[in-house]
């Protein structure tokens, strides 16, 4: 009975955590074009300034010769 219940309970969990996930399912399944893509590019666009500040940070250690390589 107990086993039952902790396998109910991490179902309702990742129920509310995949939440966020089935709001994007629906804006992509929906027909308003410029609310789908809005939101891709607003994605794209923090992965790439995140990519891009990374980046930055390798080569300026590289520089500075403070990488660990062991």
């Amino acid at each position: 009975m107990i086993g039952l219940n902790i396998w109910r309970a991490l179902g309702d969990l990742f129920t509310i955590l995949f939440t966020p996930f089935n709001s994007f399912k629906s804006i992509s399944d929906s027909e308003n074009w410029w609310l789908s893509n809005t939101t891709n590019i607003i994605l794209f666009s923090i992965g790439a300034a995140l990519f891009i500040y990374w980046y930055g940070q390798l080569i300026k250690f590289s520089k500075d010769g403070t990488e660990d390589y062991n």
